[in-house]
Protein backbone atom coordinates (compact mmCIF):
# COMPACT_ATOMS: atom_id res chain seq x y z
CA UNK A 1 0.00 0.00 0.00
CA UNK A 2 2.57 2.33 1.22
CA UNK A 3 4.50 2.06 -2.26
CA UNK A 4 1.28 2.28 -4.39
CA UNK A 5 0.57 5.27 -2.19
CA UNK A 6 4.50 6.41 -3.32
CA UNK A 7 4.18 6.16 -6.70
CA UNK A 8 0.70 7.72 -7.41
CA UNK A 9 2.57 11.18 -5.45
CA UNK A 10 5.39 10.57 -7.80
CA UNK A 11 3.04 10.45 -10.73
CA UNK A 12 0.97 13.03 -9.53
CA UNK A 13 4.10 15.47 -8.97
CA UNK A 14 5.17 14.21 -12.73
CA UNK A 15 1.28 14.92 -13.94
CA UNK A 16 1.56 18.59 -12.62
CA UNK A 17 5.43 19.70 -13.76
CA UNK A 18 4.19 21.01 -17.45
CA UNK A 19 7.36 20.65 -20.33
CA UNK A 20 7.40 22.66 -23.68
CA UNK A 21 6.45 20.74 -26.58
CA UNK A 22 4.69 21.20 -29.67
CA UNK A 23 1.41 24.00 -29.44
CA UNK A 24 2.40 25.12 -26.18
CA UNK A 25 3.33 28.28 -25.24
CA UNK A 26 7.22 29.97 -24.21
CA UNK A 27 6.60 28.74 -20.17
CA UNK A 28 7.48 31.85 -17.34
CA UNK A 29 10.88 31.38 -16.28
CA UNK A 30 13.21 34.38 -15.34
CA UNK A 31 16.37 35.10 -17.56
CA UNK A 32 18.91 37.58 -17.33
CA UNK A 33 20.34 40.24 -19.18
CA UNK A 34 23.76 40.71 -20.45
CA UNK A 35 23.34 43.84 -18.32
CA UNK A 36 22.38 41.91 -15.50
CA UNK A 37 18.85 42.84 -15.60
CA UNK A 38 16.04 40.31 -15.31
CA UNK A 39 12.71 39.11 -17.63
CA UNK A 40 10.73 37.06 -17.58
CA UNK A 41 10.73 34.26 -20.51
CA UNK A 42 6.65 34.76 -20.69
CA UNK A 43 6.96 38.06 -21.89
CA UNK A 44 9.15 36.96 -25.09
CA UNK A 45 7.24 38.66 -28.17
CA UNK A 46 7.50 39.95 -31.64
CA UNK A 47 4.28 41.45 -32.82
CA UNK A 48 2.80 38.24 -34.02
CA UNK A 49 5.93 37.51 -35.97
CA UNK A 50 7.87 33.89 -35.74
CA UNK A 51 10.41 33.53 -33.10
CA UNK A 52 13.57 31.69 -32.87
CA UNK A 53 14.70 30.38 -29.36
CA UNK A 54 17.88 28.83 -29.68
CA UNK A 55 20.24 27.33 -26.21
CA UNK A 56 23.52 27.56 -26.24
CA UNK A 57 26.30 28.02 -24.40
CA UNK A 58 30.06 29.47 -24.15
CA UNK A 59 31.62 25.73 -24.24
CA UNK A 60 29.64 24.34 -26.98
CA UNK A 61 31.13 24.85 -30.40
CA UNK A 62 28.35 23.20 -32.68
CA UNK A 63 26.14 26.06 -30.46
CA UNK A 64 28.40 28.99 -31.67
CA UNK A 65 28.66 27.67 -35.49
CA UNK A 66 24.92 27.70 -35.33
CA UNK A 67 24.44 30.77 -33.81
CA UNK A 68 27.29 32.55 -36.25
CA UNK A 69 25.52 30.82 -39.12
CA UNK A 70 22.17 32.56 -38.73
CA UNK A 71 24.06 36.05 -37.85
CA UNK A 72 25.42 35.98 -41.20
CA UNK A 73 22.18 35.98 -42.83
CA UNK A 74 20.14 37.46 -39.74
CA UNK A 75 19.31 41.03 -40.80
CA UNK A 76 18.11 39.87 -44.49
CA UNK A 77 16.01 37.16 -42.47
CA UNK A 78 14.74 39.92 -40.40
CA UNK A 79 13.53 42.05 -43.37
CA UNK A 80 12.05 39.21 -45.23
CA UNK A 81 9.92 37.88 -42.54
CA UNK A 82 10.36 39.84 -39.49
CA UNK A 83 11.48 36.76 -37.31
CA UNK A 84 13.92 37.67 -34.06
CA UNK A 85 15.88 35.83 -32.28
CA UNK A 86 16.51 35.10 -28.69
CA UNK A 87 19.84 33.78 -28.23
CA UNK A 88 19.61 31.46 -24.62
CA UNK A 89 22.98 30.53 -22.56
CA UNK A 90 22.71 28.04 -20.24
CA UNK A 91 26.25 29.24 -18.91
CA UNK A 92 25.60 28.81 -14.77
CA UNK A 93 26.92 31.29 -12.20
CA UNK A 94 30.92 30.10 -13.05
CA UNK A 95 30.80 30.64 -16.89
CA UNK A 96 28.32 32.87 -16.92
CA UNK A 97 30.64 35.79 -17.37
CA UNK A 98 32.32 34.83 -20.77
CA UNK A 99 28.81 35.12 -22.63
CA UNK A 100 28.93 39.45 -22.87
CA UNK A 101 32.17 38.51 -24.33
CA UNK A 102 31.23 35.82 -26.49
CA UNK A 103 28.76 37.49 -28.29
CA UNK A 104 30.45 40.85 -28.42
CA UNK A 105 33.30 39.27 -30.27
CA UNK A 106 30.86 37.34 -32.58
CA UNK A 107 29.23 40.29 -33.15
CA UNK A 108 26.03 38.90 -32.82
CA UNK A 109 23.06 40.97 -33.23
CA UNK A 110 20.08 39.29 -31.66
CA UNK A 111 18.80 39.07 -28.08
CA UNK A 112 20.99 37.11 -25.61
CA UNK A 113 19.96 36.43 -22.39
CA UNK A 114 21.38 34.11 -19.78
CA UNK A 115 19.88 31.20 -17.57
CA UNK A 116 22.25 30.10 -14.92
CA UNK A 117 20.22 28.45 -12.86
CA UNK A 118 18.94 25.97 -16.02
CA UNK A 119 15.25 26.94 -15.11
CA UNK A 120 14.10 27.79 -18.45
CA UNK A 121 16.01 25.16 -20.17
CA UNK A 122 14.18 22.82 -17.93
CA UNK A 123 10.68 24.13 -18.05
CA UNK A 124 11.40 23.98 -22.34
CA UNK A 125 12.76 20.40 -21.88
CA UNK A 126 16.28 20.88 -23.50
CA UNK A 127 18.59 18.15 -22.41
CA UNK A 128 21.44 19.51 -24.41
CA UNK A 129 22.52 22.35 -26.55
CA UNK A 130 22.33 23.30 -28.81
CA UNK A 131 18.70 23.44 -29.04
CA UNK A 132 16.64 25.69 -31.52
CA UNK A 133 12.69 26.50 -30.79
CA UNK A 134 10.20 28.02 -33.77
CA UNK A 135 7.84 30.17 -32.00
CA UNK A 136 4.79 31.04 -34.30
CA UNK A 137 3.11 34.55 -34.23
CA UNK A 138 0.64 33.73 -31.46
CA UNK A 139 3.42 32.92 -29.49
CA UNK A 140 3.41 28.67 -29.80
CA UNK A 141 6.16 26.40 -30.12
CA UNK A 142 5.87 24.73 -33.30
CA UNK A 143 9.25 23.26 -34.27
CA UNK A 144 12.16 22.06 -32.33
CA UNK A 145 15.58 21.19 -33.47
CA UNK A 146 18.50 19.54 -31.43
CA UNK A 147 22.09 19.63 -32.24
CA UNK A 148 23.28 21.41 -35.07
CA UNK A 149 25.00 20.34 -38.49
CA UNK A 150 25.87 22.70 -41.34
CA UNK A 151 23.20 23.66 -44.01
CA UNK A 152 20.62 23.24 -40.62
CA UNK A 153 19.72 26.78 -40.56
CA UNK A 154 18.33 26.58 -44.00
CA UNK A 155 15.84 24.12 -43.21
CA UNK A 156 14.79 26.61 -39.94
CA UNK A 157 14.74 29.84 -42.31
CA UNK A 158 12.84 27.48 -44.77
CA UNK A 159 10.16 26.89 -41.60
CA UNK A 160 10.36 30.69 -40.55
CA UNK A 161 9.29 31.81 -44.22
CA UNK A 162 6.86 29.51 -43.57
CA UNK A 163 5.62 30.57 -40.37
CA UNK A 164 5.71 34.24 -41.92
CA UNK A 165 3.14 33.40 -44.70
CA UNK A 166 1.04 32.22 -41.83
CA UNK A 167 1.27 28.62 -43.44
CA UNK A 168 1.50 25.60 -41.03
CA UNK A 169 4.83 23.30 -40.49
CA UNK A 170 4.52 19.34 -41.17
CA UNK A 171 6.80 18.35 -37.70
Amino acid sequence: MKKLIHTLSILTIFSLTSFAGNGDKIPASTVKKLDGSKVNSSTFSNSGKPIIISFWATWCKPCKKELDAIQENYAEWTKETGVKLIAISIDDARSSGKVAPDVKSKGWDFEVYIDENQDFKRAMNVNNVPHTFLIDGNGKIVWSHNSYTEGDEEKLYENVKKLAKGETLNH
